[in-house]
C-alpha cells in the first residue's frame, strides 16, 4: 500500500501522479500532473515535482530527498519534443538536488546540491559528486564519479562503490516504511 494524502498530490489537465506499490510521499512534498513513481520509492520533504507540461517517470526503490526540484521542458518552438524527466531504478537523488528535463539511469547517486539540465544524460552506474552542475545535453558515462561545474569525470568506481548503490536505495526503502507506520498510527 502507498502512502498519500490527497492535499498534496494534485491532478493537472487530465493528469493525476500514479504511486507505485508501497511508494511514499512525505506530506510537506508536492507531486503535481504526470508522474509516476515506482514501487518502494520515497519523496521526502519538501520536495517538488511538477509535471504540468511533459511527463516525469520515476523507477523503483528510488529515493527523492528534502528540498529537491523535478520539472521537464515543455514542447515549443525552440524545442519541438521538449525534455521528459527520466529516473530509474535504485538511485538516490540527496538533499536540494534540481532535475530539469533529463535523463538518469538506475544505480546513479547524484549528491547534494547538484543541478542536472535539460537533455543531460546520466548512464547507470554513476556518481555525480555534490554540488556539481551537469549542463545541458552533457552525457555521463557509466562507471565514473563526476564533481564539478561542469561535471568531469576524476576517476573510475571501484567495486565497493558499486555496490553502495543498491544499498543505499534499500537503506531509503527501509526507511520509508518506517515513516509510512509512524504517520499511519502504527
Amino acid at each position: 500500500m502507498s502512502y498519500l494524502a490527497s492535499n498534496y498530490i494534485r491532478p493537472f489537465e487530465g493528469h493525476t501522479p500514479q504511486l507505485g506499490e508501497g511508494a511514499f510521499i512525505d506530506p510537506s512534498a508536492v507531486v503535481i500532473g504526470d508522474v509516476q513513481l515506482g514501487a518502494d520509492s520515497s519523496v521526502w520533504p519538501n520536495t517538488t515535482i511538477r509535471g504540468d507540461m511533459h511527463r516525469i517517470r520515476i523507477g523503483a526503490r528510488t529515493s527523492i530527498q528534502d528540498n529537491s526540484i523535478l520539472h521537464i521542458t515543455h514542447a515549443g518552438p525552440y524545442n519541438p519534443d521538449g525534455y521528459p524527466l527520466t529516473i530509474g531504478d535504485d538511485v538516490t537523488v540527496a538533499h536540494s538536488v534540481t532535475l530539469h528535463g533529463c535523463t538518469i539511469g538506475n544505480r546513479v547517486l547524484i549528491g547534494m546540491g547538484c543541478i542536472v539540465m535539460d537533455g543531460a544524460v546520466i548512464e547507470d552506474d554513476v556518481v555525480l559528486g555534490a554540488n556539481s552542475l551537469v549542463p545541458p545535453g552533457k552525457k555521463l558515462e557509466s562507471g565514473f564519479l563526476y564533481v564539478g561545474s561542469p561535471a568531469k569525470a576524476v576517476r573510475a568506481l571501484s567495486e565497493k562503490e558499486m555496490s553502495y548503490f543498491c544499498y543505499s536505495s534499500a537503506n531509503y526503502a527501509k526507511l520509508k516504511d518506517r515513516h509510512i507506520a509512524s504517520l499511519s498510527g502504527n
